[in-house]
């Protein structure tokens, strides 16, 4: 789902001991301010770039110390694109710079789901197959530029922890570079064909697909709340089909064992539009 490129591959053990030294933390005497949503240059749907690799963002976060913004955790992959067990797939270590679509300085790599989950020898085949979530610390001179609303929809309103029922309505708002920047190409509006892998994945069916490029991008239920990130293009036995991480489930594990203590989703400050239909 990614955009290819080749890369060397990264171990894993060294790129967990040496992240305390390469992300030193910003401390703030107040919540930050955000931009306004029609003239933020960095929000969830902005282009990222990892050596190369283009994929979308998701939604912005926050520990209460840094704001980062979610991108897919194979986005940093150094295996092919059919690699996508996240607990023996290679991936570029934490600290890797990620160029941000809008934002006048790199961001930095600091959680990948596919690291972690190798660093905890993690043995549970659902969570090593559809946990996929990259946090990427935002430079502090551009956290002034980010809003936290979904372009188009508005929003997330909140986190989806109920999973989705069988017809129930998704949006998206997809930005692969493939589409040579056909903006009106970029919402998706469709249906959840049902919950996967105990709860960990949700496959789901847009108008268009998404396409590569799109990986990482954020799902909304019919409510607003942050339902997953864009992981796959199935090609069986649902062909056109996509597959969503459950967000709910990703968060909860980078707050238990990614090191940053309890990362949250930022709401967004524009008001969800609902469904077209």
């Amino acid at each position: 789902m990614k955009t290819p490129r080749p890369l060397a591959r990264a171990s894993a053990v060294t790129a967990l001991a040496t992240a305390a030294a390469l992300l030193p933390a910003t401390a703030w005497a107040a919540a930050p301010t955000w931009a306004p949503a029609d003239t933020a240059a960095v929000h969830p749907g902005v282009q990222t770039h990892t050596n190369g690799a283009q994929c979308t963002s998701n939604f912005v976060y926050s520990n209460g110390t840094d704001v980062f913004l979610g991108q897919a955790a194979h986005c940093s992959g150094t295996g092919g694109s059919t690699e996508t067990n996240g607990c023996s797939a290679g991936s570029l270590p934490i600290g890797t710079p990620v160029s941000i679509t809008g934002a006048s300085k790199p961001g930095t790599l600091v959680y990948n789901s596919w690291l972690t989950m190798q660093s905890r020898h993690e043995a549970d085949a659902n969570t090593c197959q559809y946990n996929d979530l990259a946090l990427v610390k935002v430079d502090p001179a551009d956290v002034s530029k980010v809003n936290p609303s979904l372009p188009f929809w508005g929003g997330p309103t909140g986190v989806n922890t109920a999973g989705t029922k069988q017809l129930g309505t998704v949006l998206s708002y997809g930005n692969s570079e493939l589409r040579g920047g056909i903006t009106q190409l970029s919402p998706k509006q469709g249906t959840s064909l049902g919950d996967t892998g105990g709860g960990w994945s949700h496959t789901v069916l847009t108008v268009t697909p998404g396409i590569p490029g799109d990986s990482g991008s954020g799902f909304l239920d019919r409510d607003g709340n942050a339902l997953g990130v864009l992981s796959t293009l199935n090609l069986a036995p649902q062909p056109g089909t996509n597959g969503v991480g459950d967000l709910s489930r990703e968060l909860a594990y980078a707050s238990a064992h990614g090191g940053l203590g309890t990362v949250e989703l930022v709401p967004g400050t524009a008001k969800f539009r609902g469904p077209l239909i």
